[in-house]
């Protein structure tokens, strides 16, 4: 059973090995951007403190760690939304860390956990995933849990609550 739970300091070192694995490092460092897995490790360090404002979560498989995600109001972040409202709208992010578990059907029920999590908040009516267009194998995930393409040039999707209401 796929669960997620709270980001602990021991997780740090199973962060940081996942982020230097080859299937993740490929769309967590964007030098285009200027992020670094160093960002991320920092973000992550900093999850009481600096970025406080980010809910940062492991997610389970059978009591495993297999892969993180993360969750965060847009009017908290500096992130450029488009024309998304703030808010309202929450940003998300998710990764499958460990490589046995990738192809499984997996990343997709963890975004269905995630969407749950957040849809249950009153304040939330959108949910927004930015993704590198290459990304087809978490593209293929968002649209089958219901997201759907809502800027092309910068590849962000959008899954609205009362479209997955309506779903669900």
């Amino acid at each position: 059973m796929l669960q997620l739970r709270e980001f602990t300091e021991s997780d740090l070192v199973l962060a940081e090995a996942w982020l230097h694995k080859a299937h993740v490092r490929k769309w967590y460092e964007i030098p285009q951007l200027g992020v670094t897995l160093e960002d991320w490790m920092m973000e992550y360090k900093e999850r009481n403190g600096k970025y406080q404002w980010i809910t940062h979560l492991i997610v389970m498989w059978q009591e495993k760690p297999i892969g993180l995600c993360q969750y965060y109001k847009a009017t908290d972040s500096e992130e450029d939304f488009g024309t998304l409202p703030r808010i309202g709208t929450y940003g998300i992010d998710y990764l499958i860390g460990e490589e046995d578990y990738i192809g499984k059907g997996l990343g997709k029920d963890m975004l269905k956990l995630l969407v749950n999590r957040i849809f249950s908040f009153p304040d939330a009516y959108r949910i927004t995933a930015d993704i590198d267009r290459e990304n087809h194998a978490s593209e293929k995930t968002l649209l089958s849990c219901g997201f759907t393409l809502q800027n092309p040039v910068k590849s962000r999707y959008i899954l609205l609550k009362s479209e997955f209401i309506k779903t669900s």
